[in-house]
């Protein structure tokens, strides 16, 4: 029997539980940037900041395309939230050693420590309403959410190399 024909601990068939997770995704996510977005209340920090914020937190100091990358955005979005969060004091560009016209975003110590208290609060409320959750179910679903993104970035890339095949053999043109 494959792996997609296997029924999961309810009967069902692996794809059909993927189907289920799927459709979860979107409003799960909706929710949770809410109340992201609630935890942040006057902070002038929106959810596309504090995620910014987290990723140079987590990885140090990025150019823009570097965090567009570990964010999985286009430049220009990111571009906005570092020009938003830079307005709000919470970070700031310096010098690239490694590259002249590329400079490097960084937290500011007042974003680093609104982050902190932010962070220790979203930690709190994860602790206080699902500290009931087995460590290895969390790590499950870890694994599970990954590969569904590494799946859906390989489609997305075989789609891209289609279009892109499909005009070249239409010409410049589109003829």
């Amino acid at each position: 029997m494959s792996v997609s024909q296997e029924p999961g601990g309810d009967g069902r068939a692996v794809e059909g539980l993927l189907d289920d997770v799927i459709r979860r995704l979107w409003p799960v996510h909706r929710v949770i940037v809410r109340a992201v977005e609630r935890g942040l209340a006057g902070t002038g920090m929106t959810a596309g900041q504090h995620a910014v914020l987290d990723a140079l937190r987590r990885g140090g100091p990025r150019t823009v395309p570097q965090l567009a990358r570990a964010l999985d955005l286009d430049r220009q979005p990111v571009q906005r939230l570092v020009n938003d969060a830079k307005a709000l004091g919470l970070a700031e560009t310096v010098t690239n050693p490694e590259h002249r016209r590329s400079s490097l975003v960084r937290l500011t110590p007042w974003g680093e420590s609104v982050l902190a208290r932010v962070q220790v609060a979203e930690r709190d409320a994860l602790r206080h309403h699902l500290g009931d959750l087995d460590p290895a179910e969390v790590a499950t679903a870890l694994r599970v959410l990954d590969r569904l993104g590494e799946v859906f970035h390989e489609l997305e890339r075989a789609a891209g190399e289609r279009d892109r095949s499909d005009r070249d053999d239409r010409g410049v043109d589109g003829t």
